[in-house]
């Protein structure tokens, strides 16, 4: 399998190479020159397998040049070692409506984000050597919260590596940020910066693509590589937890094959949806993906319009992972609907750049609407599912799991065919525990800690063991910085000049 940059289409790069790159130096991604397409029978022939058993059968057809056994290695290092509380990895709830809830978050950072980064780290290592390259690889990542822990939990103390997360200091939970600010591990650095999480992105992005500080870092002995959905290494385990839920619902006799379905994903950075979108053209048989939004509505605004317009208020939610008015994969999905066009890509994400906007035409927006639908959930609405859901039947979801549930059931109410719903749930609802607690009607006047005590007694839910550790872990990272002031930052923990 080859892989081509969304902004120069000429160039060819081996899976490892997109993997150790991370982001190509156009400042493109990297996208498989073509979708591999399951049928009826290797659907049949993923049944009755491990989830890594079904991953590593599934990553050949993208990482062609990682052996078998590689990939064997890999997923069962991810997954089969004990680091997930389900021996299944994922598991699926049914709500008291019928619709399904793909549970994404039994790992052990609590959220979605570690089913690809628990695999990353072994991918990324063995892509090193794959490419012949002898440098010390710096993980640089932007989180909008989850992302941030999964990856400082994969790459821990991995031997050739450093990783470096930055994160908006006042856009994220207190959780989330309790969890990366305690993070431990000799070869790890975390970072906030004043401003949202499009501030660190948009600031990781120029790291990456500055010539001046590649050659600083290559004449020292190191190379970027990404932990965001920007690496194809972390999107795609991301298309596997789909196309193995579909067999899961095959096994479990809920879906036929061949049945039709519909898939809800909360999603900002477009990585997760992007995924699934993946999935539909391998053949899994999803008859309409719903993008759930909060009330940083970009996305919901773009499917509906074909416009792309970041400039517009940026509002704090409480479900912070979706605060994101520039969604990164868009470009993946953009390049392949225009047939590879990388002239385009490069026009309209050098006017989302320069001018905060782009429009696509007419026809490509049908295309997008004819697959995509888009709606969004402000944060009273949000609460109100939560409460809503926990008194049907005793469910607890997150914030970001509630605007998937909302968007799911407002889609429902009007489709013209009724089909089986399955909704992407990316956190463990403790992630976000004060939101939690206050939407099923519990007082939340304490600390952080107290809160999780409180839902835990009025839910009933346990509150999970890596939340519950972080009250005695101490807090080893308080640095801030401005946008502007990251590359600095950079260049001195990492003892460049």
């Amino acid at each position: 399998m080859i892989y081509h940059s969304t902004r120069n289409s000429a160039l060819s790069v081996s899976s490892a190479e997109a993997i150790a790159q991370g982001i190509s130096a156009d400042g493109g991604l990297f996208v498989p020159a073509f979708i591999p397409e399951l049928t009826a029978a290797d659907f049949e022939s993923l049944k009755g397998l491990s989830y890594a058993e079904r991953a590593a059968r599934l990553l050949q057809l993208y990482l062609t040049d990682f052996t078998p056994e590689e990939l064997r290695e890999c997923t069962e290092a991810a997954y089969a070692s004990g680091s997930f509380e389900t021996p299944d990895v994922q598991e699926i709830s049914v709500l008291a409506d019928g619709s399904m809830l793909l549970e994404l978050w039994h790992g052990p950072t609590c959220a979605f984000k570690d089913m690809a980064l628990q695999i990353l780290p072994h991918f990324l290592t063995r892509a090193i050597r794959k490419t012949g390259t002898d440098k010390e690889v710096v993980i640089l990542t932007a989180t909008s919260g989850d992302t941030g822990k999964a990856a400082l939990a994969g790459f821990r103390d991995v031997p050739g590596t450093k990783i470096m997360v930055f994160y908006p200091e006042d856009g994220v939970s207190s959780m989330q940020k309790r969890q990366m600010q305690t993070q431990e591990g000799a070869n790890v650095r975390v970072c906030a910066v004043k401003g949202n999480f499009d501030d660190c992105q948009n600031g990781v992005k120029a790291i990456f693509t500055d010539p001046e500080m590649q050659k600083a870092l290559a004449e020292n002995g190191m190379q970027f590589s990404s932990a965001n959905s920007i690496n194809w290494g972390r999107l795609v385990p991301q298309i596997v937890y789909y196309v193995s839920a579909y067999v899961t619902m095959l096994e479990k006799d809920i879906l036929k094959p061949g049945d039709r379905f519909a898939l809800t994903v909360p999603t900002g950075n477009f990585g997760n949806i992007l995924a699934a979108w993946y999935a539909k053209q391998m053949g899994v048989p999803i008859h309409r993906l719903v993008c759930a939004s909060n009330i940083n509505k970009v996305l919901t605004d773009f499917i509906g319009t074909g416009v792309y317009d970041r400039r517009r208020e940026f509002h704090a939610t409480v479900s912070p992972s979706m605060d994101i008015l520039i969604s990164s994969n868009l470009e993946r999905l953009l390049y392949h609907m225009t047939g590879g066009s990388d002239t385009q890509i490069k026009a309209w994400f050098g006017a989302l750049k320069t001018e905060g906007r782009y429009e696509i035409p007419l026809e490509l927006c049908h295309r997008i609407q004819a697959e995509f639908s888009g709606s969004f959930w402000d944060d009273a609405a949000t609460k109100a599912m939560i409460g809503k859901v926990f008194a049907e039947n005793g469910y607890l979801s997150d914030t970001h799991t509630a605007v998937g549930i909302c968007a799911a059931r407002d889609y429902n109410a009007h489709a013209a065919e009724q089909l089986p719903m399955l909704i992407a749930s990316t956190a463990n609802p403790y992630k976000f525990g004060a939101a939690v607690l206050e939407a099923i009607g519990g007082d939340t006047d304490a600390d952080e800690y107290e809160v999780l005590a409180r839902l835990e007694a009025k839910s009933g839910m346990a509150v999970p063991k890596a939340l519950a550790e972080l009250k005695t872990k101490t807090v080893r990272f308080t640095d801030s910085v401005a946008q502007d002031e990251m590359p600095a930052y950079v260049r001195e923990k990492l003892g460049v000049k």
